[in-house]
């Protein structure tokens, strides 16, 4: 094993904190490979990728990753289901227009799903907008609203009511704003968030309640 690169990114040390060694992880939207040769190098985890830019994908490569060229917003009909154990979707679900449609999707290939996005209902972006009357530029949110890749904008709140209307189970939940963790009224004091999610046991499909695990409880 390697020495963990202590200048890792804060979303990337919990999410590979949270991945089991020799786990199967495929990640959607996986960039240049970060994460993923990380989990492979450190953790012997089995991993996959699908990315859509070009350049990123030379980068895997370079890596020596496995990684497929392709939109995840086509859904994942390729792969049966549970073939992975975690499907991981970190800052790609703001991105796509059938956010929905890609959770379940996430679900159905893998026995969890790790989601993580920037809180659109964080302090510094609800002053900016309040005072500023412009839509808000914060660190989890650098572009201005005419170059910005996003297409949807939520906060911890919003995400924390779609997995009760889906009936996800949020087994984890952790908060960040930079280096730091947050665990008191992260709707207003995180930056971003990362979710542990899972379909309740004896369940096929979404629908049902949801079982919320460890978080923070408090939000504004």
């Amino acid at each position: 094993m390697e020495t963990i690169d202590k200048d890792i990114r804060p979303d990337h040390r919990v999410i590979f904190d949270w991945i089991d060694p020799g786990a199967r992880v495929l990640d959607l939207g996986c960039g240049d490979g970060e994460l993923i040769d990380l989990l492979s190098r450190q953790k012997d985890a089995h991993v996959q990728g699908i990315e859509l830019d070009e350049k990123a994908i030379y980068e895997c490569v370079k890596k020596g990753l496995s990684v497929f060229q392709g939109d995840i917003e086509t859904g994942l009909a390729e792969y049966p289901d549970r073939c992975f154990d975690y499907v991981i979707l970190n800052q790609s679900l703001q991105e796509v227009r059938k956010a929905s449609f890609l959770l379940r999707e996430a679900l159905r290939v893998g026995e969890r799903a790790i989601v993580g996005f920037p809180n659109f209902a964080h302090i510094g972006a609800r002053v900016s907008l309040f005072f500023g009357g412009r839509a808000p530029m914060t660190p989890s949110l650098p572009y201005r609203w005419y170059d910005t890749p996003n297409v949807r904008f939520l906060s911890i709140g919003d995400f924390r009511g779609v997995c009760a209307e889906m009936g996800f189970a949020v087994e984890k939940a952790a908060f960040l704003n930079g280096q730091k963790a947050i665990t008191f009224w992260p709707n207003l004091r995180a930056l971003s968030a990362i979710f542990l999610l899972s379909l309740p046991d004896g369940r096929a499909h979404a629908g049902e309640r949801t079982a919320e695990g460890p978080g923070t409880k408090s939000e504004r």
